[in-house]
């Protein structure tokens, strides 16, 4: 059976919530809808956080993402929202997205978010 979209990131316990430790993500294949030209917009985003009791889960994640694909949106405002779930999933301790989009119109586009202290999730 299919997979399809999905907005609603699922976790799992982790299994050292005693201990600081980094957990990367490289997601890239994202894409969305620009809103005001209807065209795709391609991008890498870039997820690094410290988890406290809970981490992300995989696939829900992939599924979260692919959810974008047919989603007009900013790219500030998509990876601010990226942020936010992550955020409301999983109280992380600390966490940092960017997202990395492609040329359009001769300029490229990063946009990075953080929650608590994720300096060192450079």
């Amino acid at each position: 059976m299919p997979s399809t979209p999905s907005t609603e990131l699922q976790t799992f316990p982790n299994p050292a919530s005693k201990r600081d430790y980094v957990i990367a993500f490289d997601c890239p294949e994202f894409t969305c809808i620009c809103p005001i030209t209807g065209q795709p917009d391609f991008a890498t985003i870039r997820i690094r956080y410290v988890p406290d009791a809970l981490c992300v889960e995989l696939k829900s994640l992939k599924l979260y993402l692919w959810s974008y694909r047919d989603a007009g949106a900013f790219h500030e405002a998509v990876t601010n929202k990226i942020l936010d779930d992550i955020v409301k999933a999983t109280n992380p301790r600390a966490v940092r997205v960017e997202g990395a989009f492609l040329v359009r119109g001769g300029i490229t586009t990063t946009v990075i978010a953080t929650h608590g202290n994720a300096e060192a999730l450079r």
